[in-house]
């Protein structure tokens, strides 16, 4: 076979296991992005439970609060009552009581409630804490495990790009610039095997004399259909 063919085939293996990688390291990064939105969004759940528990102790506070002046209130009216001397003030002031007796069963009936929904959400706050801290530690170890396996990637690209380097290196330009040319649009399949006298490429039939071309390996033979540079395997060769 031609020195260039067997350099681009060597490159286009090299190119591959380069960019085979790159699925590996994505699904690491969404791993790490899933557990991290998992964290987020307990760290959302925690944060709106106690942001409710406060919200409803301040407005237990602030009825309890209403209850200590409207039970003034009362104390007061009480007073008053000794020294009123018309039917129409005692009317009045009576009034006055009911309301603020109304006002204080409010008052208390909304403290109960509040209380029982904290008492609820207290719990449910405890649980989502729990389930935050679980979570914490898996992020932690799912962000360290991705990190190991990206560094082992990392280790082993660097193996193949100093591989690809010294292929380059041995590669002559014109023929590496004309493999680079076609790799802008074809990516890993600029070179491909023909099998069954078919471009594994584009999976077109080439014609007799193309796919002789291709068993001598004289020359860089391309496809006719689609331009990609076509190769021999030894096995289909030897066969």
């Amino acid at each position: 076979m031609n020195k260039h063919i067997l350099e681009l085939v060597e490159l286009s293996k090299t190119d591959k296991a380069i960019d085979s990688y790159q699925p590996q390291i994505d699904a690491a990064d969404r791993k790490i992005s899933r557990a991290e939105g998992r964290l987020n969004d307990a760290q959302a759940v925690v944060e709106s439970l106690s942001t409710l528990i406060n919200d409803n102790e301040q407005k237990v506070n602030s009825y309890e609060e209403q209850l200590k002046l409207l039970s003034e209130q009362l104390v007061d009216n009480s007073k008053k009552t000794k020294s009123i001397s018309t039917e129409k003030e005692m009317k009045a002031l009576a009034i006055e009581e009911d309301i603020a007796k109304e006002k204080m069963l409010f008052a208390n009936e909304e403290i109960d409630r509040l209380q029982m929904i904290n008492e609820k959400k207290a719990q449910q706050l405890e649980e989502e804490k729990a389930n935050l801290e679980t979570l914490k530690n898996d992020a932690v170890r799912i962000n360290s495990d991705a990190q190991n396996a990206k560094l082992e990637i990392d280790k082993s690209k660097v193996i193949l790009f100093n591989q690809r380097e010294k292929t380059i290196r041995e590669t002559d330009q014109k023929v590496l610039a004309f493999y680079e040319k076609i790799r802008i649009w074809a990516g890993n399949t600029a070179v491909v095997p023909v099998r069954k006298q078919a471009c594994y490429g584009c999976y077109m039939k080439i014609n007799d004399k193309t796919y002789a071309d291709v068993i001598k390996a004289e020359e860089i033979t391309t496809c006719p259909h689609c331009g990609r540079i076509l190769h021999i395997e030894r096995e289909e060769t030897e066969a």
